[in-house]
């Protein structure tokens, strides 16, 4: 069976020299999704990191993992039953804190889906439904559709990592906005997710 990891680099090589050197120099793609995981509970993870160094977002969410030594994860009844200050107290803000309870009560109620359901979903129907919640935005769906439900050709163009990572890839001045970087994603179909996986490691020069 081909693999889609090396199949999409090489694919990506073949776009140009600045593509083609650059995968050269990082090597295989070592993209490694989490498909164990639930999308409530990925949402739940990504909040903790939203807008934060990844040391800030490990740190808050071993805390909250901390309030539930039973689980590996708690359950959404467990953290609606959990005090909102205990909340707090691991770092989160009062506005991630509703966010949280939002997703928790979210998938009691159904709007998120499961594992399963949530596979048989098309890109655009799931961010549509998942960014309805409050403090869910484009780029946290995008993740969880990277990393959770595996899927090859997502280009989060809002994320700075990825609109930097092409601007010195290609020696550009200035960043491409996000329209004209969801214009560039479509010469990276249907790979547009291994692209980002190199985006996010262009040095800076």
């Amino acid at each position: 069976m081909p693999d889609p990891l090396l199949q999409a680099r090489t694919f990506l090589a073949g776009l140009d020299a600045d593509w083609a050197r650059h995968i050269e120099a990082v090597g295989p793609c070592l993209h490694q999704p989490k498909p164990t995981r639930e999308p409530y509970e990925a949402l739940v993870r990504a909040i903790a990191y939203q807008q934060l160094h990844a040391r800030a977002g490990d740190a808050i969410l071993g805390r909250f993992l901390g309030l539930y030594a039973q689980a590996a994860f708690p359950a959404p009844e467990q953290i609606l039953a959990t005090d909102v200050e205990q909340l707090r107290a691991c770092g989160f803000s009062a506005s991630k804190v509703a966010t949280v309870r939002g997703i928790a009560e979210a998938t009691l109620s159904g709007v998120v889906p499961g594992y399963e359901t949530a596979r048989a979903m098309d890109d655009a129907a799931l961010i549509e439904r998942l960014s309805s919640l409050r403090g869910i935005g484009r780029w946290t769906v995008e993740m969880l559709l990277i990393y959770s439900l595996e899927r090859l050709d997502i280009l989060p163009a809002d994320d700075f990592g990825v609109r930097e990572g092409y601007r010195r890839l290609k020696g550009l001045e200035q960043q491409p906005t996000r329209k004209q970087m969801v214009e560039i994603g479509q010469a990276l179909r249907p790979y547009r997710t291994v692209a980002a996986w190199y985006l996010w490691r262009v040095p800076t020069r």
